[in-house]
């Protein structure tokens, strides 16, 4: 979930570039979350490089054009280890069954093709074909 309230961030603070001043209490009522998991989302953004955040008054900018960022870019901000602990392999090496034993080994394989093409696809969505996703959908009337 962390994911899609980054991207409902950035995309607010796209959107509200040169008309607010983006805060994680206006971000809050924006997604709906507490304020201290917003300020956790943007210190991870920030940390990933790709906003600004102001001290004291606040005020949260894009640090990269919205072509710039992928959607794994932003999942990997979120949860480092997200895509290698998608699927995971139960523990049974130690057992007696010759199954037990080979199922890590017989996974593995498919598991990483899977996760690589999860990774590949999210590198292909930017943060601008969101945002062009967003504008089909928004009445224009509601952005003033």
């Amino acid at each position: 979930m962390k994911c899609s309230v980054a991207v409902h961030c950035l995309i607010f603070i796209y959107e509200a570039k040169g008309r607010a001043r983006v805060t994680s209490t206006l971000l809050a009522q924006s997604t709906g979350c507490n304020p201290v998991i917003i300020r956790n989302i943007l210190s991870a953004l920030k940390k990933a490089g790709m906003i600004s955040v102001a001290r004291g008054p606040g005020g949260a900018e894009l640090l990269k054009e919205p072509s710039e960022i992928t959607l794994y870019m932003i999942y990997d901000a979120m949860e480092p280890e997200g895509l290698s602990s998608l699927i995971g392999i139960h523990s049974c090496e130690d057992r007696k069954c010759p199954v037990a034993k080979n199922i890590r080994f017989v996974l593995q394989d498919p598991y990483q093709k899977i996760e690589d093409s999860i990774r590949q696809t999210m590198e292909g969505i930017t943060l601008e074909s969101m945002i062009e996703e967003f504008h089909k959908r928004v009445d224009p009337a509601d952005l003033q």
